[in-house]
């Protein structure tokens, strides 16, 4: 069957313009147009902000090794004290007492090992004149000893007497500076009631937990630098900055199995006495890592626990790719696998952009973005 001239043309003018069409549309860009930015290795100093908590080098609690009645308190609260200073005084006659009965007790026990010194002598020169037998001298030599043992126990009351009297006065056991008093004069005291604390915050110490990947860190920078304290600030309560750094000193055994990471110990030098025990902080710890391969957040989205990102092939053309982060701070990933340098990624928009889409990319220079206190 033929069909007519008019149809043919007709069909033949409509492929023509559909397939001008088609190439037009070849040859335009894509109109949706996306911020990306080029994954670049930079030699950064990595500033991870950690939770401490501060504690006086000594912080030891003040209790009674003695029951009484509290006597005078010599001190006031947060007093800076000195080694040795008398603190509070607890009655002292009762253990005055028992300090002179057991004087008393040791007096007569050393006239009775006299005597009993003496009566070995006698009996001694009676043995030798064959007047008695031995067996009597071994008996006055076992009284003497008795008498000596009872001297000796008799000497360890008084000792003894002594050091509860001395429990009366209670004194600083190093400089420091007193907590709260919460007992007044006239108070009970039973043996183990709290009358104060006592801190030394000369120093002071930051405890805070690290992960188990930023240990290992921290340990391969010690190891290639060969050092051994690095250095740390701390922030304060109010977001200052402490003037005075610290050191790590050291690092605990064991890893926390609840939460996977290890805790560090960081000491700072406290002159002035700003820092107090209890107090709160952050520790600043700064890590060197080289060639680093840097990546915004904003272009970062997760799916079951792993890291996304939307990668701009050399045909424009998105595809989703994962990664394995190293480090996250502030506003940036350092990448450990899964990128590489030079790769092209959307930097923010994610949420609009689908898999194998077109898409017109707008290079934005990731220095622009990098914060100057990274470096």
């Amino acid at each position: 069957m033929r069909l007519p001239i008019a149809v043919c043309l007709f069909m033949a003018t409509t492929f023509l313009y559909s397939c001008s069409q088609n190439k037009a549309s070849d040859n335009n860009p894509p109109d949706y147009t996306v911020p990306v930015i080029s994954i670049v290795e930079k030699n950064v100093n990595l500033d991870k902000i950690y939770v401490s908590d501060i504690q006086a080098v000594q912080n030891v609690e003040l209790r009674s090794r003695i029951p009484g009645f509290l006597d005078r308190i010599y001190v006031d609260e947060g007093q800076t004290v000195q080694k040795g200073q008398l603190l509070f005084s607890i009655s002292n006659e009762e253990y005055r007492a028992q300090v002179a009965q057991a004087k008393a007790s040791l007096n007569s026990v050393i006239a009775d090992g006299k005597t009993a010194e003496l009566e070995m002598e006698r009996i001694r020169l009676l043995v030798d004149k064959k007047i008695l037998s031995s067996t009597e001298l071994a008996l006055a030599q076992a009284k003497l000893r008795f008498a000596k043992a009872k001297i000796e126990e008799a000497q360890a009351a008084l000792d003894h007497a002594h050091t509860r009297l001395s429990y009366t006065s209670v004194r600083a056991p190093y400089d420091g500076v007193l907590d709260r008093i919460p007992l007044k004069v006239g108070s009970l005291l039973e043996e183990g009631t709290l009358l104060t604390s006592v801190s030394d915050i000369g120093s002071v110490y930051a405890y805070f937990n690290v992960s188990e990947n930023e240990y290992l860190d921290y340990l391969r920078e010690k190891q290639q630098k060969g050092t051994t304290d690095k250095e740390v600030s701390l922030l304060l309560a109010d977001g200052q900055e402490y003037p005075l750094p610290g050191k790590i000193e050291t690092v605990v055994s064991e890893f926390e199995q609840a939460t996977g990471s290890i805790a560090f110990r960081a000491r700072f030098p406290n002159p002035h006495r700003l820092l107090k025990h209890k107090a709160t902080g952050k520790v600043c710890l700064s890590r060197n890592v080289e060639k680093a391969l840097m990546l915004p957040q904003k272009s970062v989205f997760e799916i079951q626990d792993r890291n996304y990102v939307y990668v701009v092939d050399a045909g424009n053309t998105v595809r989703m790719k994962s990664f394995v982060p190293r480090a996250r701070f502030e506003k940036f990933y350092v990448v450990s696998s899964g990128l590489s340098k030079g790769e092209k990624v959307v930097y923010e928009g994610i949420q609009n952009i689908k898999e194998g889409m077109q898409v017109r990319p707008a290079v934005v220079a990731i220095d622009s973005l990098l914060t100057k206190n990274i470096f």
